[in-house]
């Protein structure tokens, strides 16, 4: 089992940045990969001895953005307020990932999981609670939608 400190120094970066692009928000991406790193250290004798310590994280992670993104959701019909307009966050790799903000949350998350984040199909699965082979069809979706949006650009 890795120590949790050296996993850490390596896994918070990529958390960081798969979580902003998923969400938008640099502060909903802090909060939530802040909270997931925590839960793991608060678990690591059976997170680190996990097959995949950053999967389960990255899992927990996601599962944080949504549920902050219905809560939020249900606040605003509420409250009957507009929705506030998200952060302009400069792309990590030039327009490409403008066009990846657009995808419906589950491209989204399925794009920046296996493009940004690196991570295996298998993974990716784990993470968002689907089948490998909705993973693949998800990103066969987003590429496909990607394609239609570049050439129409």
């Amino acid at each position: 089992m890795e120590p949790f400190d050296d996993w850490y120094r390596v896994e918070h970066p990529r958390l960081l940045a798969s979580m902003l692009l998923i969400s938008g928000s640099l502060d909903e991406a802090r909060e939530a990969t802040d909270e997931a790193l925590a839960r793991a250290y608060e678990r690591w004798a059976r997170v680190g001895a996990m097959e995949s310590p950053g999967g389960w994280t990255y899992r927990v992670a996601v599962n944080l953005l949504r549920r902050r993104g219905r809560r939020r959701s249900l606040e605003q019909r509420l409250l009957a307020r507009r929705p506030l307009d998200a952060a302009t966050i400069p792309a990590p790799a030039g327009e490409a990932w403008s066009l990846v903000a657009a995808l419906p949350l589950r491209q989204r998350t399925a794009v920046v999981l296996r493009y940004a984040a690196d991570l295996p199909e298998a993974d990716i699965a784990r993470i968002m609670g689907i089948r490998r082979s909705t993973v693949a069809a998800t990103l066969t979706q987003a590429r496909h939608r990607l394609a239609l949006e570049v050439a129409d650009g």
